[in-house]
């Protein structure tokens, strides 16, 4: 029986370029996970299933993380479907809708990232574990969980203050998840991408289009999804055994200093 995998936000942008390198690896079920997008959740369904050839089964369940019932329902849904969990991919996370210097800016925003950026995976790690130890007698697979930061997570922008602070918490939940789970042999990760192409960077293209050019990073690309799914595979395939609590910087070099 194959393990199987639960990638929150994972309709389109990074989500979906995890699922989609997943898919190509054919070492996971997937479970596709989805706020709002039926239709770009039944598309990544589709296109996973054409990657993995037909070899892995791919389920797509809606829910919003920031809510407990659908939190609960999410973790029923991969237990009623496959009896499992292996991997939790912590990927679902919005920008602000306006982004506004931090002397102005408003609680409802702050309110809302912390739902869904922070307080989500925070509780939906909790559930999601539970599931995952209820395996543990004929665990054949890695188990993991993987949580998509930022490079914002250190890097401070104070026109959006809030999206900053829920992703340097995600750093510490990552440690603090890392030390817990350790003894179940449960590995946990902190992915942070740098200026990746997806639809939340695509309203500031031309200002990164210039810093790209300006030598913004050592390798001066665009980042692309697929370069955070092949790291979610490695991890997935169970390829840093005596590791956990490690940062993974999908960003170019972005993180370096350099003079």
């Amino acid at each position: 029986m194959k393990a199987v995998s639960l990638i929150t936000g994972s309709s389109r942008g990074i989500g979906r370029g995890i699922a989609l390198e997943l898919a190509a690896a054919g070492t996971h079920d997937l479970v596709i996970n989805y706020a709002g997008n039926e239709a770009a959740a039944l598309e990544c369904q589709k296109l996973c299933l054409e990657a993995s050839r037909g070899q892995i089964r791919v389920e797509v369940v809606q829910g919003d993380v920031s809510l407990a019932a659908d939190r609960a329902r999410m973790v029923d849904f991969v237990r009623k479907k496959f009896g499992r969990l292996d991997l939790l991919v912590n990927n679902a996370g919005v920008a602000p809708n306006v982004r506004a210097d931090i002397l102005e800016a408003g609680e409802e925003s702050f309110d809302r990232l912390v739902g869904i950026n922070l307080k989500g995976p925070y509780f939906l790690t909790q559930l999601a574990v539970k599931l995952m130890r209820e395996g543990e007698a004929r665990a054949e697979s890695p188990r993991a969980i993987v949580t998509v930061t930022s490079m914002s997570s250190f890097t401070a922008s104070v026109n959006r203050g809030d999206y900053c602070i829920t992703k340097a918490a995600l750093s510490m939940m990552t440690k603090l998840y890392a030390v817990r789970l350790a003894e179940f042999g449960i590995n946990v990760f902190e992915i942070q991408p740098g200026i990746i192409a997806t639809d939340m960077t695509g309203t500031v293209k031309e200002k990164y289009d210039k810093l790209f050019a300006e030598g913004i990073t050592p390798i001066c690309r665009w980042g692309q999804p697929s370069d955070i799914g092949k790291c979610v595979v490695a991890v997935g395939k169970g390829l840093f055994p005596y590791s956990t609590g490690q940062v993974f910087n999908v960003d170019g070099g972005f993180h370096l200093r350099t003079l």
